[in-house]
């Protein structure tokens, strides 16, 4: 029996009847940022409000992120990267990665990962098989010269910062999204 699989290709999701015989570079990206954009924003919204300022005390974790400064430089990292992939100056004007000043409430701090989820879709969208390796002009480093690299990039960090996320949430009592049965 064939199973269907969803591609989300730049925010549209396009059913194929089955395991495609060959998927593009950009679809096989974007499948793994659905993938963590799903566990990350579901573990933001996840905590209450009243409990986005919270950071770890006890113990060795001295100038840690609070849990809404985890989520804003995770979205603020997805910003540069996709930046970087389009060539383009970044969207709310990020240079590093923290986010502007003024995302502060819970649901600017929502809008703000979901808008750089969003994209991040846009820029793997545009990624073609041929681009994926060419150093990008103006960029430095080694594996985030490519769009390959700044793709794999935006993934990895989402995840450890996710990781982090699901800490926070199990500090204060709550399962994880992911975690919970039914998953």
């Amino acid at each position: 029996m064939k199973s269907a699989i969803l591609v989300l290709m730049a925010g549209a999701v396009c059913a194929l009847a089955g395991p495609p015989d060959r998927l593009t570079s950009s679809q096989v990206l974007d499948l793994w940022v659905s993938n963590v954009e799903s566990e990350v924003v579901s573990a933001a919204a996840a905590l209450g409000e009243d409990k986005y300022e919270f950071a770890p005390t006890a113990g060795e974790f001295h100038g840690v992120r609070t849990f809404a400064g985890q989520i804003k430089h995770l979205a603020a990292n997805n910003y540069l990267v996709g930046a970087k992939i389009l060539g383009e100056p970044t969207p709310h004007g990020e240079r590093t990665e923290e986010a502007p000043a003024s995302v502060r409430t819970k649901t600017e701090v929502m809008e703000y990962l979901k808008g750089s989820f969003a994209y991040l879709h846009r820029a793997i969208a545009t990624i073609g098989d041929q681009a994926l390796t060419d150093p990008i002009p103006g960029t430095k480093g080694t594996w985030q010269r490519t769009r390959l690299g700044l793709a794999v990039d935006g993934v990895a960090h989402s995840y450890d910062h996710y990781g982090q996320m699901v800490e926070y949430l199990r500090m204060n009592g709550i399962i994880p999204p992911a975690s919970r049965g039914g998953n």
